[in-house]
């Protein structure tokens, strides 16, 4: 989910960034039954082009009555995607927006200088059982449009760019990339796309970004000789001529990347900024709880609970 739920004393912050090409081999969570996998930040790698934070949703399996419940929340200076592969999830936030999730779409929320979500299971879905699978990611802003309006954009799946040949099947999620590019509005040079691989199928990594990375969602796949299970984040050096194989059998990977942001990032709960007077700004403004005039909003149709702050 698009919610930090504690404060990582091993995220890198500000300036303690030791920009290195790296395996990451991501910490999981449990949230309550439901295992969270966090690839970014990690302890030695806050970014990878824009994305400041990968997690691996699942894959779970609820019963009846039981799914995702998260209270509306605030986020500054990112933008949201979640993209699933099993599942829905009900999207609410202070623009008004009123949005399922679903498999293979793109539901793309900048947050900007402020904006308040929530993300629930509900309606017809949490009275059956259901599966959820699916990453969610965060993009940082670059610092001209930290403090830009928030915006909400979907993208349908059918919308989205695919390319298929030779055992492999991308669709692009966002950015640019193969010589497409993906119908939402980004604000750097970014690529990010999901890539079904048969058996022994190759894939070249973009060669037109700075940063680039691949994450394994199952099977195996090998580059430079190396063979890498799911779970496992490979972060390449910048201009190197990179492919991934699939093992014996397949694979589904996630590229992503772009150019490097304009500098690190600080992270507080679901706050990014460039600066720790934005964070401490937002901080202030969310526990002050002026919901009518203040920066933050409630989502309509979700305003009778909010997640308060940590302590700190």
């Amino acid at each position: 989910m698009s919610w930090n739920p504690a404060l990582d004393p091993d995220c890198p912050m500000g300036e303690a960034i030791d920009a290195i090409e790296t395996v990451i081999v991501p910490r999981a969570r449990d949230l309550g039954g439901f295992e969270v996998r966090r690839a970014l930040p990690a302890p030695k790698r806050q970014m990878v082009g824009p994305f400041i934070f990968f997690d691996q949703m699942g894959p779970a399996e609820f019963l009846t009555g039981k799914g995702i419940d998260v209270r509306p929340h605030p986020h500054i200076g990112l933008a949201t995607v979640t993209y699933l592969y099993k599942g829905k999830i009900h999207h609410r936030d202070s623009l008004g927006t009123d949005q399922w999730i679903e498999p293979g779409a793109v539901n793309w929320m900048v947050a900007g200088h402020g904006i308040t979500h929530s993300e629930r299971t509900d309606g017809d879905l949490i009275k059956q059982p259901h599966a959820l699978f699916g990453i969610q990611t965060w993009v940082a802003l670059p610092q001209k449009h930290e403090d830009s309006g928030a915006i909400f954009e979907h993208a349908p799946k059918a919308s989205l760019p695919m390319l298929e040949g030779e055992g492999k099947h991308l669709r692009l999620i966002l950015g640019s990339a193969y010589g497409e590019t993906a119908p939402v509005k980004v604000f750097s040079e970014t690529f990010y796309a999901d890539a079904l691989l048969e058996a022994g199928a190759s894939i070249p990594m973009p060669d037109n970004h700075e940063d680039r990375g691949l994450y394994v969602i199952s099977g195996e796949v090998s580059v430079s000789g190396q063979s890498f299970a799911a779970g496992q984040m490979l972060v390449f050096r910048p201009g190197d001529q990179i492919s991934a194989k699939a093992g014996e059998q397949g694979a589904r990977i996630m590229l992503l990347g772009g150019a490097t942001m304009d500098g690190p990032r600080h992270i507080w709960w679901n706050f990014v900024a460039s600066s720790k007077d934005r964070i401490d700004a937002a901080k202030e403004a969310w526990r002050a709880g002026d919901w009518a005039h203040g920066r933050f909003k409630l989502p309509p149709g979700d305003d009778a609970e909010f997640t308060p702050a940590p302590k700190g």
